[in-house]
């Protein structure tokens, strides 16, 4: 018996591109068999043989803005703009521990990160070269033994965040693979919460959210409303 596919938001589609809010739990692309994956689901409701290029991936746990092109001339040029770090890309985690830098300051990060590290494979120890991962991060709010972290990411490494993260001393609540030991209900409290790219055919930069799913504010009570006005609007 084939697992339900689950309802997809599209927040935008036209001729080039297709954005969507991707629920936790879902693989972006690939996913085992017998299991689904927002690919798939999308291109079960195209025609048949229609163009759907993935450029960019969300983990499985992670929920928030995804996007897609629609034909391969799109693809390319979304590509381009993952490559060149020109996307704009907003996360928000929920993590415990002690979040290494004081209330609402920017830090930045600059990690080399190992190829086993990113694997989705557990326990493969692949070699290869480290690559750099590039992020900036700041904490918002703490109730308790949980931080709310805005993260903008530069670069887009497997498992970066939760990496880097992790190797702070402050998982990500859920991720237990990278040494959380606090429950979420779905997937793990990583969220893309905003998207800013320039439109594959126009060149007009759109800026595409996602607000948080209604499971964190029935999981973090009082953590999400003391973070007030101070999530970032940028």
């Amino acid at each position: 018996m084939k697992p339900a596919s689950p309802e997809l938001e599209i927040l935008h589609e036209d001729d080039a591109l297709i954005v969507l809010a991707k629920p936790a739990g879902v693989p972006t692309a690939n996913a085992p068999r017998g299991a689904v994956s927002v690919h798939a689901i999308l291109q079960a409701r195209r025609p048949p043989g229609a163009f759907l290029g993935v450029v960019s991936r969300l983990d499985a746990p992670v929920s928030g803005a995804l996007v897609f092109a629609a034909t391969s001339r799109a693809a390319a040029a979304l590509a381009a703009q993952f490559r060149d770090r020109t996307v704009k890309k907003d996360y928000v985690a929920v993590v415990a521990g002690r979040f290494p830098a004081p209330l609402g300051q920017w830090v930045e990060w600059h990690d080399a990160l190992e190829r086993h590290a990113e694997d989705e494979s557990p326990g493969s120890k692949a070699a290869s070269a480290p690559r750099a991962a590039h992020a900036r991060a700041r904490v918002v709010a703490r109730a308790g033994e949980v931080s709310l972290v805005e993260l903008a990411p530069s670069t887009g490494r497997r498992h970066q965040l939760r990496v880097q993260l992790a190797r702070r001393g402050c998982p990500i609540v859920g991720d237990r693979r990278y040494g959380s030991r606090l429950p979420f209900p779905s997937g793990i409290a990583l969220h893309a919460r905003r998207l800013t790219l320039a439109h594959p055919s126009s060149g007009e930069s759109c800026t595409f959210e996602v607000p948080l799913p209604e499971a964190w504010a029935v999981r973090f009570p009082s953590l999400l409303p003391a973070a007030g006005g101070r999530l970032s609007q940028r």
